[in-house]
């Protein structure tokens, strides 16, 4: 599901146009007032993304993505969009509201600027790519994985200083993590505050680093996770875990881990969203007379009734032996596609029979 074409806006809509489409959308498609219940709740989750900045941010880089923290049933998300810094401008500028965002843009400088550096310890997020089988996918699976990250120093317990070791105020910011600067434009000069290039905006130095991080607060360590795989995850579906990702430096706040599905292509099975295609050959003879053939599905073998005088291409379904639905209960179907097997060679006997047949109009 796409969020934009859900509230008919480009994916470069502001916040105003993305309100405005929400409200006229939800007027028309209430429920309250005889319109399409389902419809209007697809408007309200796009609404609820779109609207939030982070939630929009992160939604342009994963799409949706299942939060794999959520331990109810599998039936919570985290959607968002990760956009460029230029997307809410759209076509122009107001001069009233964003000349401060011209020169942050083109000068590197400004508060907004000022308050992302001083964020020197943001930790940062993985993405991985985890694959499974196609009938693997029919319930849910806890999986241990071996992944390599940052983790929180155990020297120094992630504060970034030997054990015992004081820390010290920087001595060229004084403990504000960032410095006065000034620069020279076709404007003249001005004035802006820059991350402190000794404490690295950290505000204070260990008086001695810690001898394991070198003063990171953070060391590099594979370590062996256990993830949980809901039932019926499809191929480039992005399942979110909290805290999972490199820890932040000197105990700054730790990512999360995005692990990207990829359905390993079964031989026997073609699978079309929540349902399942596959082929089922039969002899001539039992096209002709009928019979009961055993026929294979994603989890046993099963026997299926095949009518006289069936032809080739016929298609059966067969309710509720496709793939859970990722998003609700219930599960997809199984279609059987029958092939009548053509001999490519006779016995002398069998040709004789087949001649008389013949003259008899078969």
């Amino acid at each position: 599901m796409d969020y934009y074409k859900v509230l008919e806006v480009s994916s470069i809509a502001t916040e105003e146009e993305i309100k405005k489409a929400y409200r006229k959308l939800a007027h028309k498609y209430h429920p309250d007032r005889g319109g399409d219940e389902k419809k209007f709740r697809e408007i309200s989750e796009a609404y609820q993304i779109l609207s939030d900045k982070e939630k929009r941010a992160q939604y342009d880089k994963y799409g949706r993505v299942f939060d794999g923290a959520n331990q109810a049933g599998f039936n919570g998300f985290d959607f968002g969009f990760w956009g460029d810094q230029f997307r809410q401008g759209g076509a122009g500028f107001d001069f009233e509201g964003d000349l401060g965002d011209i020169f942050e843009n083109f000068f590197d400088f400004g508060e907004g600027r000022t308050s992302r550096e001083e964020d020197s310890r943001k930790s940062h997020d993985l993405e991985i790519e985890f694959r499974v089988n196609l009938k693997d996918i029919l319930k849910v699976q806890q999986k241990k994985i071996d992944i390599e990250h940052f983790v929180i120093c155990p020297r120094c317990n992630g504060a970034g200083g030997e054990p015992g070791t004081k820390v010290n105020e920087c001595a060229t910011c004084r403990g504000l993590g960032k410095v006065q600067q000034v620069r020279r434009t076709f404007l003249g000069s001005i004035s802006h505050f820059a991350k402190c290039p000794n404490c690295d905006g950290e505000g204070h130095i260990p008086e001695k680093p810690c001898n394991v991080c070198r003063g990171q607060g953070r060391i590099k360590k594979e370590e062996t996770i256990e993830i949980k795989i809901p039932a019926g995850v499809d191929t480039d579906q992005v399942i979110k875990f909290k805290g999972l990702g490199d820890a932040g430096k000197k105990g700054g706040k730790a990512g999360d881990l995005y692990v990207r599905i990829v359905v390993n292509k079964d031989p026997d099975f073609e699978r079309k969203g929540d349902d399942v295609y596959t082929n089922a050959s039969v002899s001539l003879t039992q096209a002709a007379l009928g019979d009961e053939i055993e026929i294979k599905t994603l989890e046993k073998d099963i026997l299926l009734d095949i009518p006289a005088g069936i032809e080739s291409g016929k298609v059966f379904r067969i309710s509720r032996l496709g793939i859970p639905r990722f998003e609700g209960l219930g599960r997809g179907d199984l279609y059987v596609k029958i092939q009548i097997r053509t001999p490519k060679s006779l016995t002398k006997k069998q040709k004789e029979l087949l001649n008389e047949l013949k003259k008899e109009g078969l």
